[in-house]
């Protein structure tokens, strides 16, 4: 057991690595339709939870100038209703907080799937603003915070946990978040990928100790094996786009359905600019977004 009611797992790693050395209502009553455009074979899908897991409730928050999602998770049915941040940006710390007061919320929690290269983080204000929030970020990412995950660990916020799997590709520390299976946790499932899995799409390769062989074999054991209903929330979309699930990624993803070769020369084809704030974004995130920290940021 870790500090900070942050759980180690048994779940193994040796298949990640073997082959690479704004508001909505409770999540259960959540219910989002979409319709891609990018794929005329694709229908209306329409994606909900069970009724018997309104404990939970999210918020799925965005940043225009970067397209980031924040969101902001809590248990409801626990008595101090204790809640997370996943990926908040700092240009959008006043709103996060804001909603997290208005809905009566106690947050403990502020994480980041990895460090960001486009966008400075949110939890080294949101550190200085609210007191006993402790700051989570991968041990591989090689950043500052209080509390460092490794794959398989379990990040407990009331009677609910996110578990954590190492998903590098994108960068060495990335990390996606899922929900617990069982009794009592949402169903299906949900994946919060950062920028390792998008919609239709992935995180590029190219800098930040990239690797698209490590990306294609960190979605397809990571990601692609979780339950085919599973939600999967981004880190970014630029396509108006809100969620997806893993069948859908599985079967119409146009870089994640090739081979893992034909993989590769698409990602060494992208030709895409650097992000235009990562001079200023990964020294930043780097310590847990504050050039000089405050107070008890870390």
């Amino acid at each position: 057991m870790l500090g900070f009611h942050l759980l180690r797992s048994s779940i193994s790693s040796s298949n990640l690595f073997s082959n690479f050395s704004a508001k909505t209502h409770l999540f259960s009553l959540l219910s989002i339709s979409r319709l891609s455009n990018t794929n005329p074979r694709l229908q209306m899908e329409c994606y909900s939870t069970s009724s018997e897991t309104s404990r939970i409730l999210i918020r799925q928050l965005f940043e225009k100038d970067s397209s980031t999602y924040t969101y902001l998770l809590a248990d409801v049915a626990h008595p101090e209703k204790p809640a997370l941040l996943i990926d908040p940006v700092d240009k959008t710390v006043d709103r996060d907080l804001s909603l997290v007061k208005e809905l009566g919320l106690k947050l403990i929690y502020a994480i980041n799937t990895h460090c960001h290269a486009d966008h400075v983080t949110g939890t080294g204000l949101i550190k200085g603003r609210v007191p006993g929030v402790k700051s989570i970020i991968s041990k591989e990412s090689r950043a500052k915070a209080d509390l460092f995950v490794e794959h398989g660990d379990k990040i407990y916020f009331g009677d609910l946990y996110l578990e954590v799997r190492a998903t590098p590709g994108h960068t060495l520390g990335c990390v996606t978040y899922v929900t617990g299976d069982g009794s009592g946790h949402p169903q299906p499932r949900m994946a919060f990928t950062g920028d390792a899995l998008l919609i239709h799409g992935c995180g590029r390769t190219d800098f930040q100790g990239g690797s698209s062989s490590q990306l294609y074999h960190s979605i397809h054991s990571q990601i692609f094996t979780l339950p085919n209903d599973t939600l999967v929330y981004p880190c970014h979309d630029y396509k108006g786009f809100t969620v997806s699930t893993v069948r859908e990624e599985k079967q119409y993803n146009p870089r994640l359905t090739k081979d893992e070769e034909t993989f590769k020369k698409i990602m060494e084809n992208l030709n895409l600019p650097y992000p235009k704030l990562i001079d200023k974004a990964v020294p930043a995130n780097l310590v847990c977004g504050l050039q000089e920290p405050i107070g008890n940021a870390a």
